[in-house]
């Protein structure tokens, strides 16, 4: 799940920090027994995923938002919870996640919409198809996605860029270019590159939550990002997509692909490239100008306060939808009707993604409040390992075992806190990114984006497992394999 840089505080991982100590270079973590209470966490943890895999693709059948909301009491009496408060821990995690990326997964739905009912994505699938053929497709898209990754979080990216993910597939499908499922083929490098900038690059909230916590480089940090990432998104999207497309079937409910491929230019007033990138792009823009105000212009003035409020993902995307009405339809004498038609039919499509979307939130939210994440930090005391790695493997396992990506950051962020300040050898800047890069290891079934993807597309839970769970650890092995030979160099000034 995403949150909001307001959202980002410790309180949302409830660790005694007191406990920490640092004692040494070698191990900077003073050392906790793990005890009764934890193991009994981990193995309830463990169970509860196994459960929730079992309840989906056993004779059961059970829809997902069912079987992880039982999965959610389950886990919940299992670790001790009191009724009330695992009912409010559903509700909050619930509602958290559909406050963070539901109502951006709705617009991006309406947006969508406009956009194929007035043949853009089907131009721009076109003009992608025609300056690149079949093999380097995944190289377009993956380009595409890490420019729109920049300033997006990963949901939002992917829900701006599904229209041209489906329109370009589905040319491929009908042109017979690939073996496997084109969705795959071409969704994987998307997938690839907006999770490595959400991971790798400030200004997303888990990297300048890392900053902030070990008083690190902002630019410092951005610059080691970037250079990790590109390796991360090549190996994890065109090179992994080509192995696995033509291994794979996907394909997307035909209600979604018709909602965002689907659809002609009128003959006698086509849609230019130029102002159908723009009407396609605009969210990115708003967001991409508030990502640079965040860096370059004093947080109290008018001007910063301006560029967040539109460049913030709900408002950015309302911009987005009303643009596109008035410069595709309204400006053009369209039939109003039929667009507000389009726009409530829109949503039919996307609403049990939402609602399995908020299952995975309040899952999410369940595994963090009965504490699973202070029994991983335990564990990992047990660890003596260079404070690079031990970083990156605090956040992968914090966030693989509660699933969010931002505990993960934070709590890591905040045991190795002592560490950064003590030893002044250390490059934070790379801490920072070896963090942000462990939080994006194995993203699966207790993870928002992984429904979102798995129900977008139109997967299995195998099959999303072999997509984004993989590509996503393929993104976090390469980036720490980055973090690492980048030590070896002299430290950026």
């Amino acid at each position: 799940m995403t949150l909001s840089l307001s959202q980002l505080s410790p309180r949302v991982f409830r660790i005694d920090w007191a406990t920490v100590r640092v004692l040494s270079y070698g191990f900077g973590i003073h050392r906790e027994t793990m005890t009764h209470d934890d193991i009994q966490l981990l193995v309830a943890a463990l169970i509860s995923v196994l459960a929730l895999v079992g309840l989906i693709v056993s004779r059961l059948r059970l829809h997902p938002l069912l079987a992880l909301l039982v999965v959610c009491v389950g886990v919940g009496f299992a670790t001790g919870m009191a009724p009330d408060t695992l009912v409010k821990a559903i509700t909050n995690g619930a509602g958290k996640t559909l406050g963070a990326v539901g109502v951006v997964i709705a617009l991006g739905a309406m947006l969508g919409k406009v956009l194929a009912d007035t043949g853009v994505t089907d131009g721009l699938a076109g003009a992608i198809l025609t300056k690149a053929s079949p093999s380097s497709i995944p190289w377009a898209m993956a380009l595409v996605a890490f420019i729109v990754g920049i300033p997006m979080f990963f949901e939002v990216g992917l829900v701006v860029l599904l229209p041209l993910i489906f329109s370009v597939a589905r040319k491929l499908e009908e042109q017979k270019a690939i073996k496997g499922s084109a969705y795959v083929y071409v969704g994987v490098p998307v997938i690839a590159a907006l999770a490595s900038m959400h991971g790798m690059v400030p200004p997303h909230p888990g990297p300048l939550t890392a900053i902030a916590t070990l008083k690190t480089s902002v630019g410092a940090t951005m610059i080691y990002g970037f250079i990790a990432a590109i390796p991360s998104i090549v190996l994890g999207g065109p090179v992994y997509a080509r192995f696995i497309a033509p291994r794979l079937t996907v394909r997307p409910d035909q209600a979604l692909v018709d909602q965002f491929s689907v659809g002609k230019a009128d003959p006698g007033r086509p849609v230019g490239i130029g102002l159908g990138v723009l009407v396609a792009l605009l969210p990115a823009i708003l967001m991409l100008v508030h990502a640079l105000a965040e860096m370059l212009v004093p947080k109290s003035s008018f001007t910063f306060k301006m560029a967040a409020f539109l460049g913030n993902p709900i408002i950015a995307m309302l911009i987005g939808v009303l643009f596109a009405a008035i410069v595709l339809v309204y400006a053009r004498h369209g039939d109003a009707e039929k667009l507000r038609d389009a726009l409530g039919a829109s949503l039919k499509p996307v609403a049990g993604i939402l609602l399995i979307i908020a299952g995975g939130g309040a899952f999410q939210q369940v595994l963090t409040d009965a504490k699973v994440g202070d029994a991983i930090v335990h564990l990992t005391q047990a660890f003596a390992l260079p404070p690079l790695v031990l970083g990156w493997m605090i956040s992968m396992l914090l966030s693989v075992s509660t699933g969010s990506a931002t505990v993960g950051i934070v709590g890591a962020s905040g045991l190795l806190a002592p560490l950064a300040g003590a030893d002044p050898t250390l490059n934070l800047p790379l801490l920072a990114l070896s963090i942000g890069c462990g939080s994006l290891f194995f993203n699966y079934a207790n993870h928002a984006g992984y429904w979102m993807v798995k129900e977008s597309f139109g997967m299995t839970m195998g099959e999303a497992t072999k997509t984004i769970s993989v590509v996503q650890s393929i993104v976090a092995v390469v980036g720490l394999a980055m973090v690492l030979l980048m030590n070896l160099l002299p430290p950026l000034a």
